[in-house]
C-alpha cells in the first residue's frame, strides 16, 4: 500500500518530502465543483475530498491524500489569479490587511475517511503599485491562491502570521502527520510506513 497525493503541487510535494514521507502522485482531472453557501473551511474540505475520491477510484487499495487551499479576505475567496491584472487586483486588496488561508485535507483508505481543515491568519505590509508589478513580473503569483507564495519572493510582503506556516504553503504538516498516524499509515516513530 502506498500513499497517493492527489495533487501535482510542487509545494505539497516539498512538504511531504520534508516530513520524510514516501508518496506517489495522481492528479484529479475533473473540474472542481463547489456548493454555494459553504463556509471557507467546508469549501476546502469538500474540494480536498473530491480530489481524494477521484484518485481513490484509480488506487482503491492505497492511502489517498487530497488537499485544497484558498485565501479569504473579508469573506471574498481569492483563488489562483486568471491573469496578471487579477493578480494585481488581489495583491492590492491584500496589502496592509490580514487575510485567512484555509487548507482542507482529506485522507481516504478503503472505507476510512478523515476530512479536516486548518486556517492561518496572514498579515501583509503595505505595498506600492511598483512593488506589486515587480512581484507579478516574476510570475510567482500566477499559480497560487491569493496570488502570492509565502515560501518564495512573496515572503517580503508578509508582516506576520498567526497559525501554521505550512498551511499557508498548501499543506499543514502537523495536521497531516496526525492524520496519517490515526489512519495507521505510519507510526509515531515515523520510520515504519506500510
Amino acid at each position: 500500500m502506498s500513499l497517493i497525493l492527489a495533487s501535482l503541487s510542487t509545494r505539497r510535494h516539498d512538504i511531504l518530502n520534508w516530513m520524510g514521507i514516501q508518496f506517489e502522485t495522481e492528479v484529479c482531472n475533473e473540474p472542481e465543483n463547489v456548493e454555494f453557501g459553504l463556509s471557507p473551511a467546508e469549501m476546502v474540505k469538500s474540494l480536498a475530498f473530491h480530489k481524494a475520491c477521484y484518485s481513490q477510484k484509480l488506487h482503491p487499495d492505497d492511502y489517498i491524500l487530497g488537499a485544497d487551499t484558498i485565501v479569504v479576505l473579508d469573506d471574498v475567496v481569492l483563488g489562483k489569479p486568471a491573469s496578471k491584472e487579477q493578480a494585481f487586483q488581489y495583491l492590492r486588496m491584500l496589502q496592509g490587511k490580514t487575510h485567512i488561508v484555509y487548507t482542507g485535507v482529506a485522507l481516504l483508505h478503503n472505507n476510512y475517511i478523515d476530512i479536516r481543515s486548518c486556517s492561518t491568519e496572514v498579515t501583509f505590509r503595505k505595498m506600492t503599485d511598483t512593488e506589486i508589478r515587480w512581484y507579478i513580473d516574476t510570475n510567482e503569483p500566477s499559480d497560487k491562491a491569493g496570488a502570492y507564495g509565502i515560501q518564495g519572493l512573496g515572503c517580503v510582503f508578509v508582516d506576520g502570521i498567526k497559525g501554521n506556516y505550512f498551511n499557508v504553503i498548501g499543506l499543514p504538516a502537523p495536521l497531516v502527520y496526525e492524520m496519517l498516524i490515526k489512519a495507521g499509515y505510519m507510526t509515531e516513530d515515523r520510520i515504519i510506513q506500510k
